[in-house]
């Protein structure tokens, strides 16, 4: 496995983030633990979870496999560099939100942390992340808020999620003037089909110091040979539906398959190339991968020892274009 910082800080991730999503939902907890047992032994020390993972009336579920993961001992949790995030209400239904129980006012990041930390089973949580950014609170609330849990050790760094670059500088610029340290860390929908962010929430994060971590690195599985899967009927996975909705569109399709024949003509697996060109990208710490699976997992894990050509990467920028440079790539 290999390492960077995360952001500015002196944290040291590994290049892949294990995302727990499907712990609880779709994959059972024996299965998971198995799984983060493989994450360590193949070196992944980062580990991405959310407080409403587990969805519906079992949201909370996925934090709560993982805390007792944590509780079998032999140095899981001191070994795992933790990360969740609050923002939406925990209620089982949208029909049981009460006022102040969502969101990123002081109150309720103070109620979520340590709902988060009872069922992760730990004294702190080293990267709390806004899992979407809150209108209505302002951001020397919010700062005040988690500089009094950094102070308390129950959080050590503070990252956010689908935040534009703009809230990442408003964000920063008001931690700066307070003398908080900031967000350290962007995490956002970003992969070879969805280059949007290369705009400006990138360049926001790199500006600032902050680790790119880019969730949904296969674009709900179209870059991971989904037109092969459709053609031998393989089963369908989690975001199948987005997947499907999008080959229905003939340029995406058309792209999808000039992917995948160029791919197969370089006897590589798409799915490992579209982790790899990540890995290639300035500013990214390491992509999210999702694994149901132990096998998906290694599938994953050999995307980091890959190393792509000049020539292939040109031929994918050829293939899924990104937007330019900002601001001239909408300024002229």
């Amino acid at each position: 496995m290999k390492y960077t910082q995360l952001g500015r800080t002196g944290l040291k991730v590994s290049r892949l983030v294990l995302g727990t999503m499907n712990f609880g939902p779709q994959t059972d907890e024996a299965e998971s633990h198995t799984i983060m047992d493989a994450a360590h032994h193949a070196g992944i020390n980062f580990f991405d979870t959310a407080n409403v993972y587990g969805w519906g009336p079992n949201k909370g579920r996925t934090e709560e496999i993982v805390g007792s993961w944590f509780a079998k001992g032999g140095g899981r949790r001191d070994k795992t560099v933790l990360g969740t995030k609050l923002y939406a209400n925990m209620a089982p239904s949208d029909d049981g939100v009460w006022p102040n129980h969502d969101k990123l006012s002081a109150l309720n990041i103070r109620r979520s942390v340590d709902a988060s930390l009872k069922r992760l089973g730990t004294d702190y949580i080293d990267l709390y992340q806004f899992h979407h950014v809150d209108r209505d609170t302002p951001w020397d609330e919010i700062w005040q808020a988690i500089d009094i849990l950094v102070q308390q050790g129950k959080i050590l760094y503070v990252g956010s999620s689908n935040h534009a670059g703009w809230h990442i500088a408003r964000a920063n610029e008001t931690a700066a003037r307070r003398g908080s340290y900031g967000l350290v860390s962007e995490q956002c929908l970003y992969n070879l089909a969805e280059r949007r962010a290369e705009m400006e929430v990138i360049p926001a994060a790199q500006g600032y110091g902050l680790g790119v971590i880019p969730w949904s690195p296969l674009h709900s599985g179209l870059l991971g040979g989904a037109l092969r899967k459709e053609r031998e009927g393989g089963a369908a996975r989690s975001g199948a539906g987005r997947s499907a909705e999008a080959l229905a569109n003939s340029a995406i399709r058309a792209q999808v398959q000039s992917y995948e024949d160029l791919l197969d003509k370089h006897g590589l697996e798409p799915g490992e190339v579209a982790l790899a060109w990540l890995l290639t990208r300035p500013g990214v710490t390491g992509p999210i991968v999702g694994p149901r699976t132990a096998d998906q997992l290694a599938s994953a894990l050999r995307a980091v020892e890959l190393e792509l050509s000049d020539e292939l990467l040109a031929s994918l920028d050829e293939i899924f274009p990104g937007p330019g440079p900002s601001p001239e790539a909408f300024a002229w």
